[in-house]
């Protein structure tokens, strides 16, 4: 107890930071005037600056100070903005009302989740690719499950992440220690393994050029490029991780927004319940964002080196870390998986698969090269020679617009934006009106605007 103890600022005797830390530290010591004795975690040391969107709130807060008059409109952080279907709202209200009744209440849940909620989800996702109840861990979303999975994988773990890449999976396997420090000059963090996705690979990594690791993080459609792999690219990606005895952390958090029948989950190519864990959301399917509802799927076939279930394993996890979803989540992610809360749902999704049209028009027409959008909510614009973070500050500091800066999903986003079309469909289009008066007096300025595009 006496190592957690407060001690005065006369008497305060702290470790010795390191050098990227010390300046930041003499400034909280200077402002807070004391501190304990307990060394800081390594770990979190090793960090580069704050994590991609509260920078971005912190830059729409300065610029709304700045400000205080516009109407500042956000294509930035992937937030929905459509209500929920009336259907589902109503049945978590009902089962929120139900609580304050002797015959409604209920207090804690099966930390894996609602078995009805359980068996739903593997019947309306999985239907005919044997996922079973069983295997259905329900969650608060899928970026805690990314979390909890990594107190499961461990600090000793080899990983390796799509570059560009959803900044999570990386931030979450540098504080747990699976990595080594940031490297400035090349914007990487060692020992990690980023697989380029580009244009010039059709945003698919070169499997044969990549090393082996122990687990392989990849989103798809994938956040924040847009592109959806293919059947024959997710064949590729299961051979490789069962010749190398690897595991796959498929993110299919977008898959409501394929268009094009290719695989919204792993599990849909054959051998992959041997070499995956899928992880996946209500966020943007349902607009589920505030609700916070998600789910992870662990085979009973997926085994480590020894022969032991790695389910049994997250089962002890999720019991330890966790006592459950809230239960009026559950409720209401029972009520989207019905066939009146599917169809209310589609309509959402169509809605943002418009506003995306509208950009994606929008952009074109400026000669802008834009990526992804077809089966995605997001856009990945090419500025050409730029620095993302200088085309984030001059469409901000011009149009009063948020976006979201390339390079913040790693060194292979430089020169490129994410735009979201999550939004109300006024601002769409108002954002759209401002940023092509924006780039029309801009064409014989700027380097990244050409005559061409090249829409995927």
């Amino acid at each position: 107890m006496a190592s957690l103890m407060f001690f005065s600022a006369a008497s305060c005797l702290c470790s010795s930071p390191s050098k990227t830390v010390k300046a930041s530290l003499d400034f909280e010591m200077k402002k807070l005037g004391g501190c304990t004795k307990l060394v800081r975690n390594v770990n979190m040391e090793k960090l580069k600056n704050n994590y991609l969107f509260p920078e971005i709130n912190r830059r729409e807060l300065e610029h709304v100070e700045k400000y205080p008059n516009v109407q500042l409109i956000s294509l930035g952080t992937g937030d929905t903005t459509e209500p929920i279907p009336e259907t589902i709202a109503s049945d978590m209200s009902n089962f929120a009302h139900g609580l304050s009744t002797v015959e409604g209440y209920r207090g804690y849940g099966l930390e894996q989740g609602n078995k009805t909620l359980r068996k739903a989800i593997a019947e309306t996702f999985y239907e005919h690719l044997h996922v079973k109840s069983s295997e259905v861990f329900v969650s608060d979303g899928a970026q805690s499950d990314i979390s909890r999975l990594q107190l499961l994988l461990g600090s000793s773990v080899t990983i390796a992440v799509q570059d560009p890449t959803f900044p999570a999976y990386i931030d979450s396997s540098v504080i747990i220690g699976q990595t080594g420090n940031f490297h400035e000059a090349t914007k990487k963090y060692q020992n990690v393994v980023y697989m380029p996705c580009g244009p010039n690979n059709s945003f698919f990594p070169d499997l044969a050029k990549t090393p082996r690791t122990d687990v392989i993080f990849f989103c798809s459609p994938n956040n924040p490029t847009g592109y959806v792999a293919s059947r024959k690219q997710l064949h590729q990606l299961v051979q490789f991780a069962k010749t190398n005895g690897s595991i796959i952390i498929f993110d299919s958090a977008y898959a409501a927004f394929i268009e094009d029948g290719s695989p919204r989950s792993i599990f849909e190519i054959p051998g992959a319940r041997e070499v995956a864990i899928e992880i996946s959301s209500f966020s943007k399917f349902a607009g589920f964002t505030g609700v916070r509802l998600g789910w992870t799927i662990i085979p009973d076939e997926l085994l480590y080196s020894n022969g032991f279930p790695i389910i049994n394993d997250f089962h002890r996890i999720v019991t330890t870390s966790f006592n459950g979803a809230s239960n009026i989540a559950q409720a209401g992610g029972l009520a989207c998986l019905s066939s009146v809360g599917l169809k209310e749902i589609r309509s959402v999704i169509n809605y943002y698969k418009e506003n995306r049209k509208i950009l994606m028009e929008t952009l074109v027409l400026q000669g802008l090269k834009v990526y992804g959008g077809i089966n995605a909510p997001y856009l990945w614009v090419h500025f050409r020679g730029s620095k993302s973070w200088d085309v984030f500050a001059e469409i901000l500091e011009n149009t009063h617009i948020i976006t979201v800066p390339g390079s913040g999903f790693g060194p292979g986003g430089e020169e490129y934006l994410r735009i979201s079309g999550f939004g109300r469909r006024d601002d769409i289009v108002e954002a759209s009106k401002r940023l092509q008066s924006f780039f029309n007096t801009r064409t014989k300025y700027f380097t990244y605007l050409s005559s061409t595009s090249n829409t995927n």
